[in-house]
């Protein structure tokens, strides 16, 4: 493995996603600092007197070099590279807020999945609006196949680094790598950012359909389908047809269709089993992507003229009250076609 020079890294969220990036970079040598809300001065002391995050990690011990703290500023002051981990919801005002407080350039990395309302913007696209060019050498997006619960426990995992600039992504491949955390590289941003974001639609209704009493047959049809509608709009906006067939495409889409890990499959089965969204937002207790996501998809499919009948179903139950199982049959019972 190529030798790796040691760096100072912010890590804006002390979610699960954040915990655990974290853990990895600490464990390759180089200096973390995480960054939580004012809200989260109970969490950023407890990661820096007691090493955990009982909240979503109750058996883990994080190594003690990590730190954290509520000041932002203070969380990049001499930070080379900053990570941004938090829902898509608040990536423009925290991107603001850094456009208002970085003095030199960063290489500025983000881990979230999802699509701005309103804008229908990629995350990367947010962070070039709002963190000005002479602050950023350099915008990543690390996404793949990745639970937090299983990287916290060095289970073997795989994910991508993806940047227009093959060097800046280099760089965060070989921050990332090791012997249990294998990062790939590669320069379509665009189709990583909506492999990732579109991805979770698909498993809000794998989830239904586990919640509903369905078995392998249905789930394999629509994650496989599910793939063809993802790939249909990311090409539509300028993906490459082949990272649908990568870690941030199609392995992506099987982990967060297929596990109790994720929350989105979490959220589709509680709508199978005939719980409402404000319900289920609240037991499952973090951002459940998917759930706005759609919005975008739908809203962006339509103007896009391109067919999407999986996204407008799910659309359909969340928000417009359509019955989930009369929902699931009229998809079986559309025109056939040429696969």
């Amino acid at each position: 493995m190529e030798q790796q020079k040691q760096y100072n890294v912010a890590i804006l969220g002390a979610g699960s996603w954040g915990m655990a990036l974290s853990k990895v970079l600490a464990e390759n040598g180089h200096d973390v600092k995480i960054w939580s809300r004012p809200s989260g001065v109970s969490v950023v002391n407890e990661i820096n007197e007691h090493h955990t995050n009982k909240r979503y990690f109750e058996d883990v011990i994080f190594p003690e070099s990590i730190t954290a703290t509520t000041d932002l500023k203070e969380a990049i002051a001499d930070r080379e590279i900053i990570v941004i981990v938090i829902p898509t919801v608040g990536i423009r005002d925290l991107t603001k807020q850094l456009n208002e407080l970085i003095t030199d350039p960063k290489i500025i990395v983000h881990a979230s999945k999802g699509l701005e309302q309103g804008t229908h913007h990629r995350i990367s696209t947010i962070i070039e609006e709002e963190i000005a060019k002479d602050k950023r050498k350099g915008v990543v997006v690390l996404s793949g196949p990745s639970h937090a619960e299983e990287v916290v426990v060095q289970d073997l995992t795989s994910i991508t680094s993806a940047s227009e600039n093959e060097e800046i992504a280099k760089i965060i491949q070989y921050l990332f790598m090791n012997d249990y955390f294998r990062v790939y590289r590669n320069t379509d941003i665009i189709g990583v950012e909506l492999g990732a974001a579109l991805k979770n639609i698909i498993a809000l209704g794998a989830g239904t359909l586990k919640g509903l009493g369905y078995g392998d047959n249905a789930i394999a049809a629509l994650v496989t389908r599910g793939l063809a509608e993802i790939s249909r709009l990311g090409i539509a906006l300028g993906a490459e047809p082949r990272t649908f067939m990568g870690m941030s495409g199609v392995g992506d889409l099987i982990v967060t269709s297929t596990s109790v890990h994720s929350r989105n499959w979490r959220a589709g089965k509680l709508i199978g089993e005939g719980h409402d969204v404000s319900t289920i937002q609240n037991e499952i207790g973090m951002a459940i992507e998917g759930l706005s996501t759609v919005i975008a998809a739908k809203e962006l499919a339509e103007a896009c003229d391109i067919e999407m009948p999986i996204t407008e179903a799910i659309y359909q139950v969340a928000y417009e009250d359509a019955d989930v199982s009369i929902t699931v049959l009229d998809l079986m019972r559309r025109e056939g076609k040429a696969e």
